[in-house]
């Protein structure tokens, strides 16, 4: 097939030879199989700004790096120069999360370069030479979603020893290879110490796993790995190799917000009860009410 423009850099760079066919196209940007010499690759192609629907939510990008102040005051005003900044620092965190993950363990796509917005990595293929296919294309045995969930949460541990949260987790993000399981998509990957959302981003990886594989194991739903995994990370107590439970016994000292605001608006009431009473009692009584519509 002709070349895509993005990519043409690459080729001239000697870093892939051949674009064989478009493999998908997403919300952020287009993936391609290509050819590096022997290997089959994919190249991923962001797509700029105006042409995606994905939005840069700010509780993504909470807790990122920016190169320097001048950077971060110009995406602040949301100036042109603004808008490539935050747009080339959108395109690194993903770049910059794949390779820290790669590094750390994490089964994710291993990457190779990334050059004028295209990063190329490893085509993630099912072990007959076919691209891989996603989770949500898939029915499970029960024991194969038992024994994926387990990996899948083993990988989540892993990902937050790194320092990140994927952040976007679920059945149309992961591959499944010969292997198990793969992650893709990292863009919104998040600082697990700086991101103030970390926790509830986590917890919903968390069960978004559980629900699909839930599916197929329905005590799955019932499990409580995000609190566990959180409640060891913050002691550091919490390892790549750390066994969790799936339980979580929330402490018995820990208030019950819900009773609480409860019990605030049942005082608010009665006290506002009280005072309408001691006006009234404070109204002379032989003077006529005053007719609604003269009030």
């Amino acid at each position: 097939m002709k070349t895509p423009k993005r990519i043409e850099p690459l080729v001239e760079d000697g870093l892939v030879d051949e674009v064989l066919r478009p493999l998908m196209s997403g919300k952020e940007a287009a993936v391609y199989v290509v050819r590096c010499g022997d290997e089959l690759r994919c190249a991923k192609v962001y797509k700029e700004a105006n042409k995606r629907s994905f939005r840069q939510a700010s509780e993504y990008q909470e807790g990122r790096k920016v190169r320097g102040s001048r950077q971060a005051r110009a995406m602040a005003k949301g100036s042109k120069y603004g808008r490539k900044e935050q747009e080339q620092a959108w395109q690194n965190a993903e770049v910059a999360a794949l390779f820290h993950l790669a590094s750390a363990g994490v089964r994710v796509p291993k990457p190779y370069d990334f050059l004028d917005g295209v990063l190329l990595m490893e085509l993630v293929t099912d072990g007959e030479g076919d691209v891989a296919p996603r989770l949500n294309d898939v029915d499970l045995h029960p024991d194969d979603a038992r024994e994926f969930h387990a990996f899948m949460i083993q990988e989540i541990v892993k990902m937050l020893c790194a320092g990140l949260v994927h952040g976007d987790l679920s059945e149309f993000n992961v591959l499944l290879g010969p292997d198990g399981p793969v992650i893709i998509d990292l863009p919104q990957a998040v600082d697990a110490a700086a991101n103030n959302h970390a926790f509830s981003m986590l917890e919903r990886d968390v069960r978004n796993m559980a629900e699909y594989f839930g599916q197929f194991a329905p005590e799955l739903r019932y499990t409580k790995y995000a609190k566990e995994m959180w409640a060891l990370y913050e002691a550091g107590k919490l390892t790549p190799h750390t066994q969790l439970t799936g339980e979580f016994a929330e402490p018995e000292d820990a208030a019950d917000i819900d009773a609480v605001m409860r019990e605030i608006k049942a005082a608010l009431a009665e006290e506002a009860k009280k005072q309408a009473l001691r006006n009234a009692e404070d109204e002379p009584k032989d003077v006529e009410p005053t007719p609604p519509w003269m009030r």
